[in-house]
């Protein structure tokens, strides 16, 4: 009976990831390549996630300083969930909404990227960091699911929108790991080709 469930969970997320990569793989392609070229010229990314997207930012921000799957050197990838006295000092301060956004008129600069992952693209703290990068002339790449959520009525034309293709969150995590492996390899394709 367990095997079952088990095998279902497989299913679906095969299921959301070939419905994901029939409608994302533009905007993948394009996030890869604007990504790898921002870095090629000095610029940095920042992430930033709530729970299981806060691990994925962090997730993705090692990926780039440390390597993904060739040596190469690093690239510069910031976290914003990781430094526990800016977030619980903005937190006290200013309100958890703006753990991220404060960060981000700290650390980023125009021509840099954030990087903003919401499951269901509501994530208060998330849509006001891309306010914030926005007034900064930050670029944005935006993973989400459902429908987008508010986060998508937020982007403008140069930001991109990776939405997973399903109304479940974990099978959204699940998509968004991908579309995370998905961008290292490219950019160290792209930077760093293999001979």
């Amino acid at each position: 009976m367990i095997e079952q469930r088990l095998q279902a969970q497989f299913a679906a997320s095969i299921a959301a990831k070939q419905a994901t990569q029939a409608q994302a793989l533009p905007a993948l392609a394009r996030a890869a390549q604007a990504l790898a070229s921002a870095l090629a010229d000095g610029y940095k990314v920042l992430a930033c996630g709530n729970g299981g997207s806060a691990a994925d930012a962090q997730h993705f921000a090692a990926e780039l300083t440390g390597r993904y799957e060739r040596e190469r050197p690093g690239l510069p990838g910031i976290a914003l969930s990781v430094d526990t006295s800016a977030l619980t000092a903005i937190g006290n301060d200013y309100g958890f909404d703006r753990v991220f956004a404060k960060q981000v008129d700290a650390l980023g600069r125009s021509g840099d990227w954030l990087l903003a992952i919401s499951t269901s693209g509501n994530s208060t703290n998330v849509i006001k960091a891309i306010e914030a990068a926005q007034a900064r002339g930050l670029h944005v790449i935006a993973l989400t699911g459902k429908s987008g959520g508010a986060i998508a009525k937020l982007l403008r034309t140069t930001d991109i929108e990776l939405r997973a293709v399903s109304e479940v969150t974990a099978r959204i995590q699940e998509v968004h790991i991908l579309f995370l492996h998905c961008l290292c390899d490219a950019i160290d394709e792209l930077l760093y080709p293999a001979p």
